[in-house]
């Protein structure tokens, strides 16, 4: 309780003191306070997770059999943590991040301030083949909209925090700032003014500063560039297209099997099925391991692979032509291993899969014209521009990727073919697939904000918000003594018609009754469902506001009646109030 109490009575005149300060002015003290605390996530993310596959090496050095099992078990303890201490679900980091967005006015729970960072430290430190990316973008999105809702901030001052959360923490795991901003525009926030772009830029310097100052300079992408070679661009452009396959295998994949392993309803049933096939996959397969960042050392600097004899498939790996053989069946498989996580109760994210796919593609391409011609084509520049063709293709962010790659490799003198090649896998996976592999489901459900001004005010815009209740309902047997009754104590021109139960039957217009109000010896003698019309369409509650307004154009109507699922009136909804919150939403969004 004292602790508690020093807190409040620290916390206290700190937030006095922001709340005195324009909202522009504390936006940029919290941008800085969100990036700190983000880097120390970032930071403590990466030495839990080596920590955890560190203590596994010294109890089972030099086997791979615990491999078999050891995946299932980070899994499992992912799995408990989620289903019986935390109680919601946190999977798909990203996606949540948009969908709190663009449903849940920029709010996300506290728990998620630290629950990703240790169910995805124990799926990744047991070998889970997922990355760490995800939950910490995640992680640092809760920590920018809780310390925004805390502080009392706007919606959108709040919005900007949970982007300046997730930019420091891509800044901070990567020690990219550059691409923190640049991720944080391209994915989660649309139509930011240039004045919003600071407090990103502050957050995400503020990480990295942080994560170098903890751990240093040193990235797992360390590579050997080789000069940029004029003659080597039509393999560039060879790599950009398989790229752009590769996404799109990626994304379809991944949400296929997530669907198919989602109809398995008890979750420990899915987690053994996961558990045991994801075993099987990294014994033979060591590459898909944990997040498989070391494995692409090698394949960065230009070195021979050599598994040791850690994997049965050593012997085969002796034909020169079976090494891109191999790797471009990991980079198929690691869908599938990353699926298997994912289902089976691990938490992580696709981020990181996407960079060790892209190397691996880059390698495969690079092994086999060298095979064809030795020498032709640098193996190193390849990996690198691979990462980034695949990141353009399958988050369809191709500036993130290609900064990304360049400043986590130092890799600058390759920014033509970085360019040539994401652009090139950006464009095949477009024609294919609209939405990228975090936007799709959320785009399917109507939820998601674009580059669109239009569309994305129409996607902030609530159902349930704009429900109109004060018209008056009558039953579909009242007289019309009943119905002139009512419209004299109504200010509405418009009656619901419901049953007994409350369910709607359809409505009355004032104009259909003028004629019959003033003559008296028919009010006993007609009733409400002899002037009853009946709706062109229905609303939901939930129902997403770009399928409303397809319903308005459909039918021509200016009212349209809001029911449940059991068709139970709630009210109505009105287009000309609906155009009104609009224009309001639309100048607010203008705004910075």
């Amino acid at each position: 309780m004292a602790n508690r109490g020093g807190i409040k009575w620290i916390w206290g005149p700190v937030r006095g003191l922001l709340h005195k300060m324009p909202e522009t002015t504390a936006l940029l003290v919290l941008s800085i306070v969100t990036g700190t605390l983000c880097g120390l996530a970032a930071v403590g993310l990466k030495l839990a997770i080596h920590g955890i596959q560190g203590g596994i090496a010294q109890l089972v050095p030099g086997s791979r059999w615990p491999y078999l099992v050891l995946p299932g078990v980070g899994m499992l303890l992912s799995l408990l943590i989620v289903r019986y201490l935390i109680r919601d679900n946190i999977g798909h980091g990203v996606t949540k991040v948009l969908q709190a967005v663009s449903k849940n006015e920029s709010k996300i729970k506290s728990h998620n301030c630290w629950s990703s960072l240790v169910t995805s430290a124990l799926t990744i430190g047991f070998g889970g083949s997922v990355g760490a990316e995800a939950p910490i973008v995640y992680t640092g999105a809760a920590i920018g909209s809780n310390l925004g809702r805390y502080c009392g901030m706007s919606y959108r001052g709040m919005t900007l925090l949970l982007g300046c959360g997730a930019a420091g923490a891509v800044a901070g795991i990567f020690n990219a700032p550059l691409a923190g901003v640049l991720f944080t525009l391209e994915i989660l926030l649309f139509n930011l003014s240039m004045s919003g772009i600071l407090p990103l830029m502050l957050s995400s310097i503020s990480a990295t500063l942080v994560s170098i100052l903890c751990l240093g300079q040193e990235s797992p992408f360390a590579a050997t560039v080789v000069p940029f070679n004029l003659g080597n661009v039509p393999f560039y452009v060879l790599l950009g297209i398989f790229c752009g396959l590769g996404s799109l295998y990626f994304i379809r994949t991944t949400l296929e099997m997530e669907d198919r392993l989602g109809k398995l309803g008890n979750p420990f049933l899915r987690w053994a099925l996961s558990a045991v096939m994801l075993g099987i996959l990294i014994f033979l397969f060591p590459p898909l391991h944990g997040e498989g960042y070391n494995f692409l050392s090698p394949l960065l600097n230009g070195l021979a692979v050599d598994f040791g004899g850690n994997t049965p498939l050593n012997y085969f790996l002796r034909w020169q032509w079976a090494v891109p053989l191999f790797f471009l069946l990991v980079m198929l498989l690691k869908v599938f291993s990353m699926t298997f996580t994912n289902a089976g109760g691990g938490v992580g994210g696709t981020f990181g899969p996407t960079l060790f796919m892209g190397a691996v593609a880059g390698f495969v391409l690079a092994t086999t014209v060298n095979l064809i011609r030795p020498g032709l084509v640098p193996v190193s520049n390849f990996v690198l521009v691979g990462m980034a063709g695949l990141m353009a293709g399958v988050m369809q962010a191709p500036l993130t990727a290609i900064f990304l790659i360049a400043e986590i490799s130092g890799g600058y003198e390759l920014l033509v073919p970085l360019i040539l090649t994401s652009a090139i896998a950006y464009g095949v996976t477009r024609i294919f697939e609209k939405y990228s592999i975090y936007t799709k489901r959320i785009a399917a459900s109507g939820e998601l904000l674009t580059h669109d001004s239009d569309q994305a005010v129409l996607t902030l815009l609530k159902t349930e918000q704009l429900l109109e209740t004060d018209f008056l309902p009558l039953r579909i047997d009242a007289t019309l003594r009943e119905l002139v009754e009512a419209i004299s104590t109504s200010n509405r021109n418009l009656f619901p018609v419901v049953d007994s139960r409350g369910r709607f039957q359809g409505y009355v217009i004032l104009s259909d009754v003028r004629k019959d109000m003033f003559r008296q010896e028919l009010y006993d003698k007609r009733h409400v469902y002899n002037y009853m019309r009946t709706a062109p369409e229905y609303v939901h509650p939930d129902e997403p506001m770009e399928s409303v307004m397809r319903k308005f154009e459909k039918s021509g109507a200016w009212n349209l009646p809001v029911v449940d699922k059991g068709r139970v009136y709630l009210g109505f909804l009105s287009k000309s109030k609906i155009f009104s919150a609009y224009r309001e939403e639309l100048k607010d969004f203008s705004q910075d």
